[in-house]
């Protein structure tokens, strides 16, 4: 892999030096690497993002895909690293090189430690901010990501079901969300770029600032509120239970900002729908990462850990429609 590296490197910047390559812990389907390159006059921070064993959903992107986004993203003004280049084959496997930015991403430490209190302040509308700029890239420059052939409510429910089916075993509170979700479909909008995680923990900040939006694996055209209600998602808010956005705030402020920018008008009750199918998804998710440790596919206590999350989304669901009427 280094020797792979320092080619590409010294392409892109010139002669220099693989000074550090370091795995990173963490993440549930693709590996991260920090390398840091020294040519004559400087020291670059940079981060490779690498295929991992398996993915989480059907319909996550190939890193072709991901680092063309990150192209065009970056090219609208959107808070990611700067994307700089795409090994199709790095020792079998593909990845791609971007720039390294400072800052934290673990969301227990955002939510909870005092230094990120005055950030937390801010993030709400930051976050706003930047979904309001994902949602405004036209649809005709990603034109490579499939349109939906149905409305995108019913397109997440069903594969939704085909990930359920696909576990080949009985989870009657996934299964009760779902029937939930069927008999009160939601009522249309026009489709938008969805980032697909926009989350807590897939943000990158500062004690100041929102610095870039990170893993874009799972972005495809879909209704902006599933991005809008994706953080409300209680296991991100990472045991702040008490704020609903992603452990850090209010939904209001955070939805005010955004309808602001874009004129679209979304009632706060709009997302309970997609609240509910997020936690079903994530659900979903972690019971299919605990499949690959179990059949050996890849053996983690990361990923064994995820599968018995899936009660906590289970409880979660049932709470939220008992509450809901």
């Amino acid at each position: 892999m280094r020797e792979i590296l320092q080619a590409a490197l010294e392409e892109l910047f010139g002669p220099g030096e693989i000074l550090a390559l370091r795995r990173l812990p963490g993440g549930a389907s693709k590996e991260a690497w920090a390398l840091d390159y020294q040519t004559g006059k400087e020291a670059l921070p940079l981060f490779l993002r690498r295929a991992g064993g398996g993915v989480i959903y059907a319909g996550t992107l190939p890193l072709a895909q991901e680092f063309r986004l990150l192209q065009i993203a970056h090219a609208h003004g959107v808070r990611v690293p700067r994307p700089l280049h795409y090994f199709p084959d790095l020792e079998g496997r593909e990845a791609f090189l971007m720039e390294r930015l400072e800052g934290e991403s673990i969301g227990a430490r955002i939510v909870r430690r005092p230094e990120y209190a005055g950030v937390r302040e801010r993030l709400p509308e930051a976050m706003a901010q930047e979904l309001a700029a994902i949602h405004a890239i036209p649809l005709s420059e990603v034109g490579f990501l499939p349109f939906p052939s149905q409305p995108p409510w019913q397109e997440a429910l069903d594969l939704a079901y085909r990930d359920l089916d696909a576990l080949e075993e009985p989870h009657p509170a996934l299964e009760w969300g779902l029937r939930w979700l069927s008999q009160n479909p939601p009522p249309p909008r026009l489709p938008v770029l969805v980032h697909g995680d926009f989350r807590i923990g897939n943000l990158l900040v500062t004690l100041e600032e929102l610095v870039a939006v990170l893993d874009w694996e799972f972005a495809h055209i879909g209704d902006p509120r599933e991005d809008l209600a994706w953080p409300l998602v209680r296991a991100w808010r990472f045991g702040e239970d008490g704020k609903r956005l992603g452990g850090i705030g209010e939904v209001g402020p955070f939805l005010e900002r955004y309808n602001a920018l874009t004129g679209r008008g979304i009632a706060e009750g709009e997302l309970f729908w997609w609240e509910v199918l997020g936690n079903v998804r994530w659900g979903l998710g972690a019971l299919k990462q605990a499949r690959r440790h179990l059949k050996g596919e890849e053996r983690s206590v990361e990923l064994a850990v995820l599968g018995r999350l899936a009660a906590e989304m289970e409880y979660e669901i049932l709470d939220l429609l008992e509450r809901h009427g």
